[in-house]
């Protein structure tokens, strides 16, 4: 059907929609969920998309694509914003913006238990927990942990209290002063609940009012004689006042907002929040969008909502630096009051302080923006050079690099990773458990490997469902040999080349059946085809230990005396078997890792007594 028709049969049924709130659903020519949008009036909105009316260039690249539309009809406009949230979660359209678009941001997260925990996560759930951030990286991260830990005593172990109290002796940080030992049983649920709202008001900005509530527990505990507490005390006031020179001071000091800029720029679009707590500057969070994700006002109220789902800490003002309808203002109000439980408003300054603050916001957003591009040249310019050397006739925007790792003849893994327009991307690896190759033939496993990979290629979505455009072994002309004859058999035509390496185990250059292609001139080409050798060697011996470990028993070996399932797994990764362990004298039970001469002798002991 041409163009013009589809778009007329599709205007024809958007005409007969109601003029009610609901959800639209648009689906491409293979029935699948491509966008999810919202409207108070759906005839009006899902109309406008099939009329002559000017569109932005990614919206026209959406339209152009679809094949038929779904709609949902809702009583209320929250209900349809609560809608278009789940339906985007469960479809993942390809033009709806995702908080991932940019990277997975990391959290902290206060656990919801008696004895609540700080901890690192970066997924964020319905678990009645309270997250804050997102943050800009893990080193932030890690290093704000760090100080409340370290500063309030709060533990940083892996026991759950109050299950764990009593049943073990307190670990070092205890005797060094940097943790209150809630272990020992001489730390009441409530004293632990009083450290962990000081640390949940570091984290919302709220220094002022924490240093004033140390100050006068120092002062209590220094009346009381109880100079260890007072000291403890004072030095967490130390680390906050470090903390808060740190920190940039752009509002007065009884303000508390989160500012959004947006720079649409002709590649990507950057988005920048600036949380703003007691007038400092505490955190940013940059977000950029590739040229396929829809930004228009119902992209910003959905980023709106995924970005504060389950957060703690909402503020009750929302400055935004771009004009957003009164209606739809209103509403992503009223839904963020609703998860916030208290009164939040959207605004859109003209003048002064607030209106400096979402420029700075603009500002943050263009850098990321323009980052992006800079990132994305740079990864162009690489691909073209190996392109060149290689002699391919496309850009490899797509590459899959191959590796085989084994741990005697019983266990063989596959490892493939995916690199997609320079960077790698995580969410495409596999990894093959290999059944059908007997022995440690890497060349069969490779084939066997390869042959399952490409049977997949009529999937409808998935890392197997793409063709690269340029495949990648760990190994020399044998491997490349093989696996060319398996996409021969397969009639598929992809360049193949191997990663080889030297003496020294490091790579130094690539090869296919006839030739050896040195890049070790080539430092950009040298830099990338290292750091993908690198990444599938660790993926692959990653998924193969695991495997190993899931078949391995170690209860046999926990009983002993000694040894517990950190030296347990240790030597059973070494000898392979248990059987091997059975047969083992003490000197080579003792060549394995973190097992003394003591703990070899109490295995070998062992197993002579219950042979």
């Amino acid at each position: 059907m041409q163009n013009s028709d589809r778009v007329a049969r599709l205007l024809e049924k958007a005409n007969t929609l109601p003029l009610c709130p609901g959800v639209y659903i648009m689906k491409n020519s293979a029935g699948k969920v491509i966008y999810v949008g919202k409207s108070r009036k759906l005839k009006n909105r899902v109309s406008q998309y099939f009329q002559n009316s000017a569109k932005n260039v990614k919206t026209h690249k959406m339209v152009s694509s679809v094949d038929n539309f779904d709609y949902i009809v809702c009583n209320t406009e929250i209900e349809a914003l609560t809608l278009e949230n789940t339906l985007i979660k469960q479809y993942n359209p390809k033009y709806n913006i995702k908080l991932k678009d940019a990277k997975s941001y990391p959290y902290i997260k206060i656990t919801h238990e008696e004895y609540p925990r700080l901890i690192y996560t970066r997924t964020r759930s319905n678990d009645k927990a309270t997250y804050y951030g997102p943050y800009t990286g893990t080193a932030t991260v890690f290093s704000v942990l760090t100080l409340l830990h370290k500063s309030f005593g709060i533990p940083s172990c892996n026991r759950r209290f109050p299950r764990d109290i009593g049943k073990e002796r307190p670990c070092i940080y205890k005797q060094m002063g940097q943790c209150c030992g809630v272990c020992t049983g001489e730390v009441s649920a409530e004293e632990y609940r009083s450290l962990i709202r000081s640390a949940s008001d570091i984290l919302r900005g709220n220094i002022r009012e924490t240093r004033k509530r140390l100050e006068e527990k120092m002062y209590e505990y220094a009346e009381k004689e109880n100079f260890e507490a007072a000291i403890r005390y004072r030095n967490t006031m130390n680390a906050l006042d470090k903390l808060s020179e740190k920190q940039k001071v752009v509002a007065s000091a009884k303000e508390n907002h989160d500012v959004i800029g947006i720079f649409d720029g002709d590649v990507c679009t950057g988005l920048s929040v600036l949380n703003v707590r007691e007038g400092v500057l505490v955190n940013k969070s940059d977000y950029v969008f590739g040229s396929d994700r829809i930004l228009d006002e119902s992209g910003i109220s959905t980023f709106l909502c995924e970005y504060y789902r389950g957060k703690g800490d909402v503020p009750h003002e929302i400055l935004i630096s771009f004009e957003m309808e009164e209606e739809e203002r209103l509403l992503i109000g009223e839904y963020l009051s609703s998860i916030s439980e208290k009164k939040v408003e959207l605004r859109t300054p003209e003048r002064g302080d607030k209106r400096a603050l979402c420029k700075m916001a603009v500002e943050n957003a263009e850098q990321a923006a323009r980052q992006y591009v800079s990132d994305a040249e740079r990864s162009d310019t690489v691909l073209a050079g190996l392109a060149a050397l290689l002699g391919l006739e496309a850009l490899p925007t797509r590459i899959e690099a191959y590796d085989i790792s084994n741990l005697g003849a019983e266990h063989k893994t596959a490892g493939m990773i995916v690199c997609e327009d320079g960077k790698l991307k995580p969410a495409d690896y596999r990894s093959f458990s290999i059944k059908g190759v007997a022995g440690t033939d890497d060349y069969a496993c490779m084939c066997e490997t390869m042959r399952r990979r490409f049977a997949h290629l009529s999937d409808d979505s998935g890392s197997f469902s793409q063709i690269p455009d340029l495949i990648l072994l760990d190994g020399g002309r044998g491997h490349v040999s093989c696996v060319r004859e398996v996409l021969s058999e397969m009639d598929l035509d992809i360049p193949v080349f191997g990663m080889v390496k030297d003496d020294f185990h490091k790579t130094r250059a690539l090869c296919d059946e006839e030739r050896e292609i040195s890049i070790a001139r080539e430092q950009q080409i040298f830099v990338f085809i290292y750091k993908l050798q690198e990444e599938v060697h660790r993926y692959t011996v990653g998924r193969m230990t695991n495997a190993k470990l899931k078949t391995l028993k170690t209860s046999s070996l926990e009983v002993i005396k000694g040894i517990g399932p950190k030296k347990a797994r240790a030597i059973l990764l070494k000898f392979g078997t248990l059987e091997a362990v059975k047969k083992a004298d003490a000197d080579a039970v003792a060549q394995t890792p973190g097992v003394s001469r003591s703990d070899a002798e109490a295995v070998v002991r062992y197993f002579e007594e219950h042979s």
